[in-house]
């Protein structure tokens, strides 16, 4: 059995530290990305099954990797797509949304919440060979 593979961004590194961490805890296979553009690039090289992208980051958004995701997918398999966000305005959410996001959490929000979120987006996603 294979495990998931779960992409965290955040270019905060004590928050994105914890994420892996205890997302790794739970027997995931976890890529970190400190930026957007390092985010795209491990999601073009590694393809996980599940994308946790914090939408303000430098060099690239999550909203702009999630955009490109879209309309460049890197499988053909489904990617849910996780925003996290200190941004819990309408507009935000509605952008997300808009860009086929699959889920939303606002910050400050606990790991427990993400982990959470990882595993409904794996309970939708078609049955495969995984955790």
């Amino acid at each position: 059995m294979s495990k998931a593979k779960v992409l965290i961004a955040d270019d905060e590194p004590e928050i994105l530290d914890v994420m892996v961490r205890k997302v790794a805890l739970e027997g995931y296979e976890v890529f970190d990305a400190k930026d957007g553009q390092e985010a795209w690039e491990k999601i073009q090289k590694e393809n996980p099954d599940v994308i946790v992208l914090d939408i303000t980051m430098p060099h690239k958004g999550g909203l702009e990797v999630l955009r490109d995701l879209r309309k460049n997918p890197s499988s053909l398999k489904w990617q849910p797509v996780i925003l996290v966000s200190a941004h819990r305005d309408l507009e935000d959410l509605k952008k997300g949304f808009a860009l086929e996001a699959d889920h939303y959490i606002g910050k400050p929000c606990r790991v427990e919440d993400i982990i959470k979120a990882i595993k409904l987006m794996l309970s939708l996603a078609p049955k495969r060979d995984v955790l």
